[in-house]
Formats: C-alpha cells, structure tokens, sequence
C-alpha cells in the first residue's frame, strides 16, 4: 500500500503540472509567461505620464500668451489697490504685500517645470520629425542617384544607336567619296584605253 500511495502522489503532482522537486517545500503555483502577471499594488499614487504631458503644454502655452500676461496684471493691480485702499478688516494681504509674493513665488515654482516639460516633450517630437525627415532625404537621395545611373545608362546606349542625322551625315559622306571616286575612275579608264 505505501508504492500505491507514492504513485498516487507522484500522480497528483503530474496532474498539477510540475513535480515536487520543481516547486521545492512550497505549494507555489506556476508561473505563466504567456499572460501578464497581476499588477502589484502601491502606495504611491499612479498617473498617466502621457495625461500629465498634455496637461502640462497646456499650460505652457497659456503662460506664454498675451492673455496671461494681461490676466496677470490686472490680478496684481487689483490685489494691491484692494489691500491698499479697503477697511482695514477687509484687507488680507497689508503693505509688504507677502501673501501676493508667496503666490507670485508658487507660480513661479510650478510654470518653471511645466514650461520645461512641455519643452522636453517637443523637443521630442522634434527629434522624431527630424528623424523621419533625414530618412525621407536619404531615400531622395537614394532616388535620386539611380536616376542618374539609368539617365547615363541611356545615354550611353544612345550614344551607340544610329540616328536619322548621323545616317544622314554617313550618307552625304559616303556621296562625297563616290562623287569622288567617280571622275577619278573615269580618267583612269580613259588612259587605261
């Protein structure tokens, strides 16, 4: 009964598809690399890079309009006339005007990186046109010298095909020689008797 109960063991272990001496002395299951595994869970807060990008050029070329700028002054002009002429209750912000330098500051502080991660992010895509262009320029070039060896191919197979001119100047020279020939022959003939 003890061989019947190892076989019925070493049955099950096959049965579950890896053998006692694979899995060690934990029931681990087997790893599958065929299918993605679950995500793991972290503490940290997750973000969609490509999302945050986007956000972030926004942003960017808000801040570098026209209409930023004017929003901005008329904001800070109406900051300091309100804690400059308003009860004293009313104001928030007094004469150093702190509280706008902090916001001032934060903005400052935050527009920096956006601007130079929207940068970032189109010197990419920069790269990539360039990319894509100098490919494109290759190929044109690439074209462009086999046309040239396939013109001068042509030409020098022209250069050896008869033309109606150069049949035309063969033959006018070929009439030159017998108009030639002719009296020269006759005069010898006329000797010759």
């Amino acid at each position: 009964m003890g061989a019947e109960e190892r076989d019925g063991g070493r049955e099950r272990s096959r049965a579950n598809g890896a053998s006692a001496l694979r899995r060690g002395a934990t029931d681990r299951p087997r790893v599958r690399l065929d299918q993605p595994s679950a995500p793991r869970r972290t503490f940290l807060p997750e973000y969609d890079p490509e999302a945050f990008g986007r956000l972030s050029e926004k942003i960017a070329r808000f801040l570098g309009t026209g209409r930023f700028i004017v929003w901005m002054t008329f904001t800070i002009i109406l900051w300091v006339i309100w804690n400059t002429t308003m009860p004293g209750p009313l104001r928030f912000d007094r004469y150093p005007f702190i509280f706008l330098t902090l916001a001032l500051s934060l903005q400052a502080s935050y527009a920096a990186p956006l601007i130079l991660l929207a940068q970032n992010r189109q010197d990419d895509r920069d790269r990539v046109t360039h990319e894509q262009d100098r490919k494109q320029n290759e190929r044109s070039i690439a074209d462009t010298e086999y046309l040239t060896r396939e013109i001068a191919a042509l030409r020098l197979g022209l250069g050896e095909v008869a033309t109606r001119d150069w049949l035309r100047s063969e033959l006018q020279d070929l009439q030159r020689d017998l108009e030639q020939w002719q009296p020269a022959a006759a005069q010898s003939d006329e000797r010759d008797r």
